[in-house]
């Protein structure tokens, strides 16, 4: 008899980590004081849809502070002495209706192992979180209990998960797996994985997740190859601990050194690497800095083997150092607007609201795209779609899906797998020099995608951003993305070279703006203004005093003079989390950033406000008048810019005079 196919195990975290329990453990379940009396020895009983009524209500919080001793190792836990603990978690319940809508597998096998009296109850929920016990097992000794349960009520949603309730001092989870039903044809499917790493300066993030990938060895066993492609000039092969890390990952690791040609060329190249290769089946893209569950790459490897058709297999994204909120879950392109967000909550903290109390979690949610800081491709996918588009830093991952949704391949976002990553609810980069790429990636990217004519509200929207920045004394962001509407009007054929020649420009331009220039040390000013807003003062403008708003202060900031003292000193000093529409009011400001490291000073220019805002108009107009022929340029285009051939002459691996001469170093250790 064959060993069963794994979709998903149970897991734990270490005890060291115990801000991350609530993820594994259900730290909202009530523990319960059950009688004294057990069930009479005898057989492991099934009952069917029932839960154990031998028990009395006197509830006690179990909260994760207490969850994190009972673990045992990853795979077991001991809940104590007439205890109950949920694993209907992020991490341990199965997301039914995400298997059921993409995969050909019609059911799961959920695979308990115990020791010790107890109780498992299995648990499902559909679409708007209802809940429904399904079936109920009491244990009373040391052995593996199976429940075979169908995907016939999982179509908009839904997930599976069980709860253990100890009746003995030595009841205690062993392991548990979600299995593949019995039904499933054989030999199972499957595919090596390439895992693909970008890195530019962070050693010690990136050895850390290497480090993390090498403990599991089921990552292992699925991985062909690991690449580092490093893009800075802190190299990781000259770091004390790469050689150990090297060695744990038992000849997969390669590292390649090349010059920093963004996301989007490190991402490249290793799908370069992995389609030259011809060993592996899907390559997963993986940012340097990110803390990861290992589990979590072999349920997506898992997932994307049993998907019906091709299908980019992606994973959520938590906040490194608040780790219970889930940043990101499922996320679109509207095409209207042409701008990314989440289509669900933002923001979710696990410790208020549990899976099981979050009923908007309940629902499959199917996404436009999957950030890069964690997301699996078939080789399939990119050898008919190609690489990335060749733009630095962003938009790169979103249309990377769009453009494969165009040939029928899809993403999927796939709860229970997922990464930890620093986000980015405490920064405002479309503020500062990745403001160029913010705007002019997301033109391109519009001519490509775009299903609207003049592409819907995208210009009005792009001419309210730069109105909104000039009146908040922002001009070089305003300068940044005038220089983006201007390479977007000259054509694609620049934007492999703009990969390594933007980038300076953009920061010697900083040199002319104040306000590009942040300040750490508030002393420097002489007498610096008292912080004046408290947050929740004014109302921003609506209806018609929209038009008042603009313009009354169109007259002042074009027209009007700044006081005498705007160069010497702020007039007030704002936090980040003042609303912009205050801002105009002063000819002076100091505004702290987003992360609270220093401030920003403005001072208003009336040359520079009437200056900028001719460029806008104009600029965005230009490119609106055009949209047609732009969009028939870009696209026509699409294929060679995406083509290997084109990158590799890009990252110089074509024999020809490089646009940017890459290093390759492979590790001493080859596989």
């Amino acid at each position: 008899m064959s060993d069963p196919i794994v979709l998903q195990k149970v897991v734990f975290p270490s005890a060291s980590e115990p801000d991350v329990a609530p993820l594994y453990v259900d730290p909202d379940e009530w523990t319960n004081v059950m009688r004294s009396t057990r069930p009479p020895a005898g057989d492991v009983k099934h009952r069917r849809g029932a839960v154990p009524d031998d028990v009395e209500s006197t509830p006690v919080r179990l909260t994760h502070h207490n969850v994190v001793p009972m673990l045992d190792g990853r795979r077991g836990l001991r809940p104590g002495f007439q205890k109950r603990v949920s694993l209907g978690s992020y991490f341990n319940a199965f997301p039914a209706s995400y298997w059921r809508r993409w995969t050909t597998i019609d059911g799961v096998r959920l695979s308990v192992t115990t020791t010790g009296m107890g109780d498992l109850i299995v648990y499902r929920s559909n679409a708007r979180g209802l809940v429904q016990a399904v079936e109920s097992t009491q244990v009373d000794s040391a052995g593996t209990v199976t429940f075979d349960l169908g995907f016939d009520h999982f179509i908009d949603g839904g997930w599976y998960w069980f709860d253990l309730v100890s009746r003995s001092d030595d009841f205690a989870l062993v392991s548990a797996e979600w299995q593949a039903p019995p039904s499933t044809p054989t030999p199972a499917p499957s595919g090596a994985l390439t895992i693909s790493i970008t890195t530019l300066n962070r050693t010690d993030y990136c050895l850390e997740l290497l480090a993390t990938l090498a403990t599991d060895s089921d990552v292992l066993a699925g991985t062909d190859q690991v690449i580092v492609v490093d893009q800075g000039t802190e190299k990781i092969q000259e770091q004390d601990r790469f050689a150990e890390v090297e060695a744990a990952l038992g000849g997969r690791l390669r590292v390649i050194e090349q010059v920093n040609a963004g996301g989007s060329g490190g991402f490249s190249r290793g799908m370069i690497e992995t389609l030259t290769a011809g060993t592996s089946e899907y390559v997963m893209l993986l940012d340097d800095d990110v803390v990861i569950e290992p589990e979590s790459i072999r349920r997506a490897l898992t997932f994307a083997r049993f998907c019906a058709s091709p299908t980019i297999v992606g994973g959520h994204m938590f906040d490194m150092y608040d780790k219970t909120k889930l940043h990101a879950f499922a996320e679109t392109v509207d095409t209207w607007t042409f701008m990314w967000g989440p289509i669900t909550p933002s923001r979710h903290d696990f410790t208020s609201s549990n899976l099981r109390q979050t009923t908007w979690m309940h629902q499959r949610i199917d996404v436009g795209y999957n950030g890069w800081w964690m997301s699996l491709i078939p080789v399939k996918v990119i050898r008919e779609i190609g690489l990335s588009l060749p733009v630095f830093i962003k938009w790169d991952d979103a249309e990377y899906s769009l453009r494969a949704s165009d040939h029928g391949f899809p993403t999927v976002s796939l709860p229970g797998a997922a990464i930890w990553h620093v986000s980015w609810v405490d920064k405002d980069d479309s503020r500062d020099w990745q403001a160029f790429y913010h705007a002019r990636n997301r033109l391109v990217a519009a001519l490509l995608h775009s299903p609207h004519r003049r592409g819907g509200r995208l210009p009005i929207s792009n001419l309210a951003q730069d109105v909104r920045y000039l009146l908040t004394m922002d001009y070089y962001t305003v300068a940044l993305r005038q220089l983006a509407y201007e390479s977007v009007l000259a054509g694609p054929a620049a934007l492999h070279s703009e990969l390594t020649s933007r980038l300076p420009q953009i920061r010697a331009l900083a040199t002319s703006y104040r306000e590009s220039k942040l300040v750490r040390t508030l002393s420097q000013f002489d007498r610096f203004p008292r912080t004046t807003y408290i947050d929740g003062n004014d109302e921003r403008p609506r209806g018609r005093a929209v038009y008042k708003f603009l313009a009354r202060n169109f007259l002042r900031h074009g027209l009007k003079r700044p006081n005498d003292t705007s160069e010497d000193r702020p007039d007030v000093h704002l936090p980040s989390s003042a609303p912009w529409w205050i801002v105009p009011s002063f000819d002076s400001v100091a505004v702290t950033n987003a992360e609270g490291s220093g401030v920003t000073w403005h001072i208003r220019d009336r040359a520079r406000f009437r200056n900028l805002l001719w460029a806008s108009l104009t600029n965005n107009l230009r490119y609106r008048n055009r949209w047609g022929r732009l969009t028939r340029e870009y696209r026509r285009d699409l294929n060679r810019l995406t083509s290997p051939e084109a990158w590799k002459a890009t990252l110089g691996l074509d024999g020809t005079t490089p646009r940017s001469r890459p290093v390759d170093k492979p590790a001493t250790t080859t596989k």
